[in-house]
């Protein structure tokens, strides 16, 4: 746990193939000490990477954890630590799986939870003693609330109307994590557990969790990509983008986004932090990001470090050379790829672009070097 008594600055790998030593190394040379690692969208052995199959977890696939055992000793041997971090459990399989489909069985029947904490248990005895692992983020964007009847970014008083109906329903999020956490504590005591926010780790979103869970060893993690009309895929497809600083829809209205309201909105859970009494660095913003075409994006990223580096806050931005989707690899600069990005992609091969770092980088860049400010 002593690892995260200071501020920690990473990034996200979310890549279409196992990455390699030279990866790991390339993030470690910018100053980065640790990586949330996914693996969904590597080839599995069966129908789900590791898992098996969402739709009946039996134990993990043998073959599998030994791609991601050795993808952890590469990331150790460059000097990083990393979050390991599931797309899909049992009953929740990662939409982009799943044809595009939001996957809500985990949220609808409890046997879907007994599933994901066998799963949980299975991985936490394998990875327990690897020297890289510095934590296991239990679920990546949990949404209970998606279709259970609360709008997303409502106000305070609606979420804890909507928690105080659906408390010990499947839809209980601080409940199933402490039934996932007991399950890892049976095995590991030690090796600390990330825990994100409901709809899909918004930072306004532990406003309704009454109370912190009672293990010592947690850390509590959201993502930023508020305004998300402003920063996400679907802005770059308007005629005229919303642009940022600017006026932006968010939670039903307009509002103004610049970098006082991206500072005002990322207090959110520290104030709920202070309330339940989580020390600050037990928390961490596991993703933020923008798409790096749209005008603005490197005010964004500079607004949301600077907010983050007043708070001391651990992060990981989004994301580091991803070899399946350009939309925020910041060290491709702001042009679009060519075609061999996508061929690559097609026939399966790596990724066939040079990086480097760009203006559009620069924010992160220099906050990840040891001598950096903030």
């Amino acid at each position: 746990m002593g690892f995260w008594d200071s501020p920690r600055h990473g990034g996200n790998s979310f890549n279409r193939l196992p990455p390699s030593a030279e990866y790991y190394q390339a993030l470690s040379d910018y100053g980065a000490s640790w990586v949330r690692l996914s693996w969904d969208k590597w080839r599995p052995a069966r129908r789900d990477f590791l898992l098996g199959d969402a739709d009946q977890y039996t134990g993990l696939a043998q073959d599998d954890l030994r791609t991601l055992i050795s993808n952890l000793d590469r990331a150790h041997a460059a000097g990083l630590k990393v979050v390991i971090t599931p797309l899909s459990l049992p009953g929740m399989r990662w939409s982009q799986n799943n044809q595009g489909r939001f996957d809500d069985r985990l949220w609808q029947d409890k046997r879907w939870w007994a599933q994901s904490a066998a799963y949980w248990r299975d991985l936490a005895a394998a990875l327990k003693d690897h020297p890289a692992v510095a934590a296991y983020n239990l679920i990546n964007e949990p949404a209970p609330e998606k279709h259970g009847g609360l709008a997303e970014h409502a106000d305070a008083q609606a979420m804890h109307a909507w928690y105080a109906t659906h408390r010990g329903t499947a839809r209980d999020l601080p409940a199933l994590y402490t039934q996932l956490v007991a399950a890892v504590r049976e095995v590991d005591p030690r090796t600390p557990i990330m825990l994100d926010a409901g709809w899909y780790a918004a930072a306004d979103a532990f406003t309704y969790w009454p109370h912190a869970l009672a293990d010592q060893r947690l850390l509590y993690s959201v993502h930023m990509y508020e305004p998300y009309a402003a920063t996400s895929a679907p802005n770059l497809s308007r005629a005229t983008p919303l642009g940022y600083p600017g006026a932006v829809p968010f939670g039903g209205q307009a509002q103004h986004w610049g970098a006082a309201r991206v500072a005002d909105y990322l207090r959110l859970p520290l104030a709920w932090a202070e309330r339940v009494g989580v020390p600050r660095q037990r928390l961490v913003v596991g993703e933020f990001g923008c798409m790096r075409r749209l005008p603005g994006c490197r005010q964004y990223l500079d607004d949301v470090l600077a907010a983050l580096g007043r708070q001391g806050l651990h992060w990981a931005f989004y994301s580091f050379r991803e070899d399946n989707w350009d939309g925020m690899d910041y060290e491709l600069g702001t042009a679009k790829v060519p075609w061999r990005y996508w061929q690559a992609i097609e026939r399966g091969e790596p990724d066939p672009l040079p990086r480097q770092a760009t203006p559009l980088f620069e924010p992160i860049r220099h906050r990840l070097a040891p001598a950096g400010p903030e």
